[in-house]
Formats: structure tokens, C-alpha cells, sequence
């Protein structure tokens, strides 16, 4: 059995990522979204989930890089003066380690992440979150608990191969390196709990996009069991640039996903795009 997850993260963040995720839904082998409870194309996003079914959406859980759900009064210790999460998952970790953040307000924000798609009717597949922060110690057992709480017995487990994509910098070798390794931690957690991870995970977790040519190359050593490819696909480069504030490759992410090469190659390898709630049907078959 191969399966193959393609998860479009920030779900929600912008209408145009929302357009891109409903066109790779459509048209190409995108089958789950992960939502942002924050991001400003919110109810936009709902929208496209209730109008597509078969769209696999989770929960991307945020405490960096985005906008909080709470008041900004109730969580002071993960908003900046201006009432926003600290700018990255580097300044938010860094004030981690130093004590700086409370896992009581980390709990209370994400559970109202969580609540308020919850309260839109959408069923949930998975959980994972913004710059892979839920693979934290402490910070994982909180998702965990909350996820558990609902019902929700499936995550994302960030464990990428080192060596994928371009690492053309000691920073992004010690990057992969430690998400490497707490993802480990963070699944060993989830299964105790009885959560399903897919068995492989096939992301660039450094910034670059995931190509054409990097899902073809997965293609050939696709592995048995389920993989995941964690993409940003959006429809306008310069627009999502400059709103997320990242030179990211948006458009060539979507192009990958609808590429009819990559589908034929697909079908013709027998590999099947699932969302998330095909993991829970194999553990229970």
C-alpha cells in the first residue's frame, strides 16, 4: 500500500492561498489543508472546505508568525506590544528556553484555535502547526491533550530527510537536524496516545518550494506505507511574498501539485492521494 498526503499548509492565511488550495483540491493530487484559526481569509477558507468535500482539513496550530485568537490581554507573554505572535518560530523559541512563555497561555490560545473552527461544523483529520512548534517539548503534550479531547487521533510528524533540497548553510543543516530529531520525540509521544503519523514525511522544511521535479524524484523511491509532502501553494507570487513577508516559490508549489505529469506518474505507480483520515480507517481496519 502507497499512499501519498500532499497537506497545503496556511489554510486561511490569505484568500489567494485559499484559491490555490481549492484549484490543487480540483485539479491536481492536493488532498488536505491545514487551517490557521487566525489567518485572515478565515471564513473564506471554511467556505472552500464546505463547498469541496473530500478536503481533508486540520488544524494548523499558530504561536509565531501570525495572529492570535484570544485577546492579546489574556496571552502577553506570546504577543509583541502590538498584539501579534512574536515575528518566528526563532524569536518564540528563544523566549521559550529563557522562560519567558507560559504553557498556561499556550494552552488557552490553542484551545481557542481549535474551538473556534470547531465551532464552523468542520470535522477535523489532523493536527500539526505554524513553523512546526508543536514538536516542542511541553508544547507537544498540550496539542496532544487538546487534539485527544476532540477526538482528533492523527498528526503531522516533521521528520524530513536532511539531505532534501539544497543545504547550502551550517544553519540549515543544524535546522533539519533539530527538527529531525523532535519530530521523533513528538511521534514517540502521539503513538503512546495512540495517534496515527504517516510513516514518511517528504517536505522542504528549509524554505524552499517543493517542485515538479522534487515530487517526481519522491516518485521513484516512493516508499510503502504513507507519505506526507508539506507544501505552500499559492496563485500570485508577488502579492503572497510581500503579505507573508517570505520569498517563497507559491506558484510553482500549485503548478507541482497539477502538474499531469506528476498525475500520470501517480496513477501509473499505483500511489493514491489520501487525506489524513485514511490513517485512522488503516487503524481500524
Amino acid at each position: 500500500m502507497k499512499n501519498l498526503i500532499v497537506n497545503a499548509d496556511d489554510f486561511g492565511r490569505h484568500e489567494l492561498i485559499n484559491r490555490a488550495v481549492e484549484q490543487a483540491f480540483n485539479a491536481g493530487c492536493l488532498k488536505s489543508a491545514t487551517l490557521m484559526a487566525g489567518g485572515i481569509a478565515f471564513d473564506d477558507a471554511i467556505a472552500v472546505a464546505k463547498r469541496n468535500s473530500g478536503l481533508g482539513v486540520g488544524i494548523h496550530f499558530t504561536l509565531a508568525n501570525g495572529n492570535p485568537v484570544l485577546p492579546p490581554k489574556e496571552i502577553p507573554t506570546l504577543v509583541t506590544a502590538d498584539g501579534f505572535f512574536h515575528e518566528n518560530y526563532i524569536v518564540f523559541l528563544k523566549r521559550y528556553m529563557s522562560g519567558k512563555i507560559s504553557l498556561d497561555e499556550v494552552r488557552s490560545e490553542l484551545a481557542a484555535q481549535l474551538e473556534k473552527i470547531l465551532q464552523t461544523g468542520l470535522k477535523l483529520t489532523h493536527v500539526d502547526s505554524h513553523q512546526h512548534l508543536h514538536h516542542v517539548p511541553g508544547i507537544i503534550d498540550i496539542v496532544l491533550d487538546l487534539a485527544a479531547t476532540k477526538k482528533i487521533f492523527a498528526m503531522r510528524s516533521s521528520g524530513a530527510k536532511i539531505f532534501d533540497g539544497e543545504l547550502d548553510s551550517l544553519g540549515k543543516f543544524v535546522g533539519r537536524l533539530g527538527l529531525s530529531s523532535l519530530a521523533k520525540f513528538a511521534a514517540h509521544k502521539a503513538h503512546k496516545k495512540n495517534f496515527a503519523t504517516p510513516e514518511h514525511f517528504a517536505g522542504i522544511v528549509a524554505g524552499e518550494s517543493v517542485d515538479e521535479n522534487f515530487i517526481l524524484k519522491l516518485v521513484e523511491k516512493f516508499q510503502d506505507g504513507t507519505t506526507e509532502v508539506m507544501l505552500h501553494p499559492g496563485t500570485d507570487n508577488k502579492i503572497l511574498c510581500d503579505f507573508c513577508d517570505w520569498e517563497h516559490d507559491f506558484e510553482a508549489e500549485l503548478a507541482a501539485v497539477t502538474s499531469p505529469k506528476v498525475l500520470n506518474v501517480l496513477a501509473e505507480k499505483n500511489i493514491s492521494a489520501v487525506n489524513f483520515s485514511a490513517l485512522r480507517s488503516e487503524n481500524e481496519s
